[in-house]
């Protein structure tokens, strides 16, 4: 398979050669240091070769997908090599939606990338998928983004607006249309609700008591324990969701840590691509036992990727799973997955008062506020130069917490550090 760094590392050679991809497509570099995307195809039993562009002009993601759709265009009996006129001209809305996000997928998450195919699955291209691109109107736009409403999914359908809104924007600059249908369709939509808290409990022996009763709902097992994973650990739901095996240090060790790539922390672009601003989360003997039952009971012979598989081992549970699991046990609108961060933060900060600023870096903030500048301590600061990452402190504090979680009668304990 082609990569971005191979096709850039190809060098001209004495005589011209090939570096193969795959369904078909190469790369061709000529002595001339010329690179140009090509297709290897049969056509009435006779092989056949299509130019599909150059490089850097034509990135990899790029020929892939023009690839897939000269593909498309052969099981239909079309030679791809003439249909370039037609092709614009007959690219649809879910053809053009699957160029775009193999175009941008590099820049997310896994777990974004697929939140994003998958709300375009189950709400775009059944609806408007097949239809050519120019012949989506403004209304037939929003007409489908109300039926999102109408299910009660407003923040849903003013997300999925933005992405059918960008798939456009890419569709013109590709030149498969020239009008972008979704632009000016937010207006027509109803307005978000004002920001609220997410319901959290804020009470050890309730929170308990939640657990229990997840435990007791037919669920799959990886969404219970990618459950319990999650209360333990406090994180945001997608880092749990995207959690891999390769993330876990030292599991069998004397020091086990999750070191949560910065690219799935919820930070600016620039500092996701900065392994430095990894999380590290410390395991306490309670996370590590979830994490070893999964190791035993869920992939025994070959880890999955993801750590709670969903129902493929390439995808993770699903991003309504947990939530369901609490609804189902009879907590809807009580507690909710993120609800956990309020629940550490809350308990922790009650019965550790000094500990603030080794709660807030736990949770994976920055920090800040009057307290800081009563301190002298200039966060924006601290951040980019001091790297201690404090780890026995974090680790008491998780140690606490599973206590919590574990014990009616656990006393707050020492986490200074």
């Amino acid at each position: 398979m082609l990569t971005n760094a191979a096709v850039k590392a190809a060098r001209p050679q004495a005589r011209a050669y090939k570096i193969f991809d795959g369904h078909g497509l190469f790369l061709f570099v000529a002595p001339t240091g010329l690179r140009s995307f090509r297709m290897r195809f049969r056509l009435a039993g006779k092989e056949q070769l299509l130019t599909i562009g150059t490089w850097p002009e034509l990135s990899l993601v790029d020929a892939r997908a023009r690839c897939e759709v000269a593909r498309e265009q052969l099981g239909r009996g079309e030679d791809p090599r003439t249909a370039g006129a037609a092709s614009a001209a007959e690219m649809t809305v879910e053809r053009a939606a699957r160029a775009w996000h193999a175009h941008r997928r590099g820049d997310w998450t896994p777990v974004h990338a697929a939140d994003v195919i998958a709300s375009l699955e189950r709400d775009i291209f059944p609806a408007i998928g097949a239809m050519p691109l120019d012949q989506v109107t403004r209304p037939i736009v929003l007409k489908t983004l109300r039926a999102i409403e109408a299910r009660g999914r407003v923040e849903t359908a003013r997300r999925i607006q933005q992405r059918v809104n960008a798939v456009f924007a890419f569709a013109r600059s590709e030149g498969w249309c020239d009008h972008d249908p979704a632009g000016d369709v937010a207006e027509a939509l109803k307005r978000a609700r004002a920001p609220r808290r997410q319901p959290a409990i804020v009470d050890a022996g309730e929170l308990r008591q939640l657990l229990a009763a997840a435990e007791l709902v037919d669920a799959p097992i990886a969404v219970k324990l990618a459950s319990r994973f999650l209360a333990l650990t406090a994180v945001r739901l997608a880092a749990v969701r995207g959690a891999r095996w390769s993330e876990i240090e030292d599991l069998d060790g004397a020091a086990p840590i999750w070191r949560v790539p910065a690219a799935r922390m919820k930070l600016a672009a620039a500092k996701k691509a900065d392994a430095s601003n990894d999380h590290l989360v410390p395991l306490s003997p309670a996370a590590v036992e979830v994490l070893r039952y999964v190791r035993a009971r869920v992939s025994p012979d070959i880890p999955v990727l993801h750590i709670f598989p969903g129902t493929g081992d390439a995808a993770p549970i699903a991003e309504g799973a947990i939530g369901r699991l609490y609804q189902r046990a009879g907590y809807a609108g009580r507690h909710v997955p993120h609800g956990w961060r309020a629940s550490f933060s809350t308990i922790l900060n009650e019965r550790l008062p000094g500990e603030r600023g080794a709660i807030d870096r736990a949770l994976g903030h920055v920090g800040g506020g009057r307290d800081d500048e009563a301190e002298g301590i200039n966060r924006k600061v601290e951040g980019a130069y001091n790297r201690a990452a404090h780890l026995p402190r974090r680790r008491r504090l998780f140690e606490e917490w599973a206590a919590i979680l574990a014990a009616d009668d656990c006393a707050g304990g020492d986490a200074s550090g």
